[in-house]
């Protein structure tokens, strides 16, 4: 969580801080500051709530400093007000800092600074450290000294962080470091920037490095030096980003969650152009997998047992994820919370895949959840193998460098809060995933392949067909929920997981109470909470469970709930069942959640837009969550 930047160059700093803070505004919108060095001193500004109030604050104060860090803020330790909004400083006011993450000494860190003297304004965790390194610089500066102060400093910080320092007496320098929390790297001509995301960077640049874990880096107007923990001079190369700053823009959209709905077709299709092999058929060589998953598939052979930790929509999508790989692979699958699965792992068994799912590839409880996995695997006496698969958006993340291989998901970069197009891009990558291990162990026909495949080709075109056809009556629809206090959404098989997804998009955008249920559960407890004020979304896809839903909807009729339907197009039995019907083309049961997670997206969106809510950027929410 918490967006940082930094910059150093021929710049003005503010402009290119707050231009990147609002690029990562996603990541926290309790309070926002900047930091910057002019002639010998900090200039500090820092604002309560969203950037434009600090943009207001910047607007009455002409800074023409080239050298600054900046922060956007979400709350974990102190309330956000702006006393605990970053940058920090020590004392004396000649040391500012930036942080992301969480030191989990803190407090004992803080009793001793006291102790000796210091004085603290905040009731921040990231406090401590611009007074520690004040603790560890000498009065008269040396060219080393500052870098070796932050060095002496991570040392005693225990957590997750990545910290960007300036200090008053080295106005020529900005030093960066990362441990358990993002921080990228970003190469100019003549100026070199920091970020917690690579969004923030796009509009300057194209080559990036990202820091590792344990490194520490200086950057000047001549370069950049990047060391390990111990100062050690490492040799590392940037790379090169293949986004553009349009990407990053809403591009016409009132919001970027819309346009990121708006653009699953082209994600599905990319997916596709990935993973399937161009015109595979089972007739031609069944030797052939019709899924290229690359050097993922080398983890694949001789699984016998799946475990998946996320958390969120990722979470969601793995659940639909567990259903394929069991009906479709033939595989015992689970899925856990990562939060959960810390503290109360399965058991463990040989020949056993374990999945790590994420967009971010930052999610602090998934990366703690796989490193724990790791280490008890090799720390048996007899060590069983730890294969671990990573499926995430971001395969320049922290999951990617610590996992055996990923799946990327080729969603792109996504802005708004409420992941949309990641969880489609999510669901496909579970799809090949399945299909591929389905072709490995002959575990369904040549024929149910091929159509399967004959499906997936088609879903961006249904896909599209939804969004031109669907989404202005879902608008009207949603305009008659604005005041509606609490929603039911129901599922079974496949799309009990959908309907849990349609909830908590509903949940996270609109703040209006929803619950996901499997249908067949309505009437074990939750059909108390029907009557005709809670509307009942139910998800009535052709198939095997289909009859059983539309039994389980007119429970809830008979309840004077207003009953929803997500529907195949030519399901005349919903007709007589559903108040309002959110129709979807017909495909395989399958494949349908793709296809039925599109109408509750635009359901949850349009809602929440009605209320004149902040859709992108939900209350009390971040789009990457870097901290347990």
């Amino acid at each position: 969580m918490c967006g940082i930047v930094g910059y150093i160059g021929t710049q003005t700093a503010t402009d290119i801080l707050m231009g990147g803070l609002e690029r990562l505004e996603y990541r926290g919108y309790d309070s926002a500051g900047v930091a910057t060095v002019l002639e010998g001193k900090i200039h500090c500004v820092k604002a309560k709530g969203k950037l434009y109030n600090l943009r207001e604050k910047l607007e009455r104060d002409v800074n023409p400093s080239q050298i600054g860090i900046g922060h956007t803020r979400w709350a974990t330790h102190g309330k956000p007000e702006e006393n605990n909004a970053h940058p920090h400083m020590d004392a004396s006011r000649r040391i500012a800092v930036v942080q992301n993450g969480i030191v989990e000494n803190y407090q004992d860190l803080r009793e001793e600074l006291i102790s000796q003297g210091n004085e603290f304004l905040s009731e921040t965790d990231t406090e401590v450290i611009p007074h520690l390194i004040a603790q560890f610089l000498p009065e008269t500066p040396d060219h080393d000294d500052l870098l070796m102060a932050v060095k002496k400093t991570v040392d005693r910080l225990k957590g997750s962080f990545a910290i960007a320092v300036i200090c008053a007496d080295y106005g020529d320098e900005l030093i960066v470091a990362r441990n358990q929390a993002p921080l990228t790297i970003g190469f100019g001509q003549g100026e070199f920037f920091c970020a917690s995301d690579v969004t923030a960077l796009v509009p300057h640049t194209h080559a990036v490095l990202s820091l590792e874990n344990g490194e520490i880096a200086r950057l000047t107007p001549l370069g950049v030096e990047v060391y390990d923990f111990t100062l050690k001079r490492l040799r590392k190369l940037p790379r090169t980003l293949d986004w553009t700053a349009t990407i990053v823009e809403k591009q016409g959209f009132r919001h970027f969650m819309l346009k990121e709905i708006y653009e699953q077709p082209s994600v599905v299709r990319s997916c596709l152009e990935t993973y399937l092999q161009p015109h595979w058929h089972s007739q031609s060589d069944s030797s052939l997998s019709p899924i290229d998953l690359g050097l993922a598939a080398e983890l694949c052979d001789n699984v016998d047992y799946i475990q998946i930790v996320a958390c969120g929509t990722s979470w969601n999508a793995s659940m639909v994820g567990k259903y394929l790989l069991e009906q479709v692979a033939g595989i015992p699958t689970t899925v856990q919370y990562a939060s959960e699965f810390r503290y109360s792992p399965s058991p463990m068994m040989a020949n056993t895949l374990t999945i790590g799912v994420t967009q971010s590839g930052e999610t602090a409880d998934t990366l703690a959840a796989l490193e724990m996995e790791k280490q008890r695997r090799m720390g048996l006496e007899s060590p069983l193998d730890a294969r671990i698969l990573g499926i995430t958006n971001r395969p320049e993340s922290t999951l990617a460098h610590m996992v055996d291989r990923i799946i990327n998901t080729q969603a792109g970069i996504e802005i708004g809060v409420a992941a949309t197009k990641s969880f489609t891009a999510q669901l496909m990558g579970f799809y090949f995933l399945a299909i591929y291990l389905a072709h490995r162990r002959r575990h369904l026909t040549s024929d149910k392949i091929d159509g399967l495949i004959k499906g997936l080709r088609e879903l961006p075109t249904y896909i599209e067909l939804i969004l031109e056809k669907q989404e202005k009556q879902i608008e009207e629809l949603a305009h008659e929920f604005a005041d509606t206090k609490d929603f039911i959404f129901l599922g079974r098989g496949i799309n009990f997981p959908i309907a849990l997804e349609g909830s908590l998009k509903l949940k996270e955008i609109s703040y209006i109470h929803a619950e996901g249920y499997p249908a067949g559960e309505m009437k074990h407890g939750p059909i108390a909470l029907l009557d005709a004020k809670v509307p009942v979304v139910a998800i009535a896809m052709p198939g095997l469970v289909h009859d059983k839903v539309l039994s389980n909807a007119q429970e809830a009729k008979a309840r004077d709930a207003r009953l929803i339907g997500v529907t195949s197009i030519d399901d005349s039995e919903a007709r007589s069942t559903f108040d309002d019907l959110l129709f979807v083309p017909h495909v395989d049961e399958l494949l349908s959640p793709i296809i039925a997670v599109l109408p509750l997206q635009l359901l949850a969106y349009h809602i929440a837009a009605r209320r004149g809510l902040d859709v992108d950027q939900p209350r009390n929410l971040a789009k990457s969550v870097t901290v347990e």
